[in-house]
């Protein structure tokens, strides 16, 4: 086989490999509500999860595979050195945060890898494309805080709709509607997260000259991914479950429904226009509005604290490391 196109499908293995760990690390994001309402156990919640994950491309566009593949570096810098580093350095920060239970996002540590990895090539700053980091940077802030926005109004609504349901009907309710939420979460989370490795494979593709015009995805990249991340998904990580599922605030099938639907709507607005968002920092966000909703002393503001230091840590961190890969990586182009 030839030397190139044996390093070419090395490294769409590791992209795969990295979608995988992306639906093991974020699985939580999908099932952490449905599992803390006991409306779900977790081996059922995670088989749930991983089939709307599947089909997620069905339902929504390829926005965000061009953003990643095409917007945040110039495209024509694109080596496999650089992809390789990218994505080692992506991997090695989600295995540490999974190793530490820490709910950091996967998108960011791979946009964060990827403009370190870039740096690291062409010895600065020259290479990145600002206007595509920009508003995957704004997206930290951004979709945390519409989904608190959301999930906070819906619970305001709900509670006023249902104030004359007695508490064992509205819970039965519940637990039905958070079989919709979940599954709507998951199509969002599925919708979103997938791409951003379809776009690594569509910009090595595009190096190879496999593809011609940067930020295409060829069907078989779709599918793939969509796979990976569902198999990741359905294998879970039971130890971020527990974090964004009790850690943060103690949730009712209300309040995980208004929080699943929240943190949904905001996932398919971003994939909508193709912002590739954090789900963690999304569902966070959301579990922390319904929180707030009953008191503000219902929510463990430390462990929010150490979630959100920890999102802010991931993109430097994350270049950091894939710098460290790409001077590693000196065997490949």
């Amino acid at each position: 086989m030839d030397p190139t196109l044996l390093i070419l499908v090395f490294l769409v293995v590791v992209a795969l490999a990295f979608d995988f760990l992306n639906g093991l690390h974020d699985a939580a994001n999908s099932i952490a509500t449905i599992v803390s309402t006991r409306v779900l156990s977790a081996k059922w919640a995670v088989i749930w999860a991983a089939f709307f994950n599947f089909i997620a491309f069905m339902f929504v566009g390829l926005g965000v595979a061009k953003t990643v593949g095409s917007g945040i570096i110039d495209p024509h810098i694109i080596s496999d050195r650089l992809i390789f580093a990218a994505l080692m350095g992506a991997i090695s920060w989600n295995l540490i945060t999974w190793w530490a239970a820490i709910p950091s996002s996967s998108s960011h540590a791979l946009i964060g890898a990827l403009v370190g990895a870039s740096v690291a090539k062409v010895g600065g700053l020259g290479a990145v494309q600002w206007a595509g980091l920009g508003k995957t940077a704004a997206g930290i802030i951004v979709s945390p805080t519409i989904g608190f926005a959301l999930a906070l109004l819906l619970v305001l609504i709900v509670s006023w709709t249902f104030l004359k349901s007695s508490p064992f009907w509205a819970d039965r309710v519940f637990r039905k509607l958070q079989f919709v939420s979940a599954a709507f979460y998951s199509l969002g989370h599925g919708g979103n997260d997938a791409q951003k490795t379809m776009g690594i494979i569509a910009a090595l593709l595009f190096a190879h000259g496999a593809t011609h015009q940067p930020g295409y995805i060829p069907f078989w990249v779709v599918i793939t991914c969509q796979a990976a991340m569902g198999l990741g998904t359905l294998f879970g990580g039971w130890r971020i479950v527990h974090t964004m599922g009790s850690k943060i605030t103690r949730l009712t099938p209300m309040q995980g429904f208004c929080a699943e639907t929240g943190g949904a709507i905001t996932l398919f607005i971003a994939t909508h226009l193709g912002v590739p968002v954090s789900t963690t920092h999304t569902i966070t966000g959301a579990i922390v509005g319904v929180g707030a909703s009953r008191r503000v002393s219902a929510v463990r503001w430390g462990i929010a604290k150490n979630i959100v230091t920890a999102w802010i840590v991931t993109l430097p961190a994350a270049g950091l490391m894939a710098v460290a890969f790409y001077y590693l990586g000196f065997w490949m182009q």
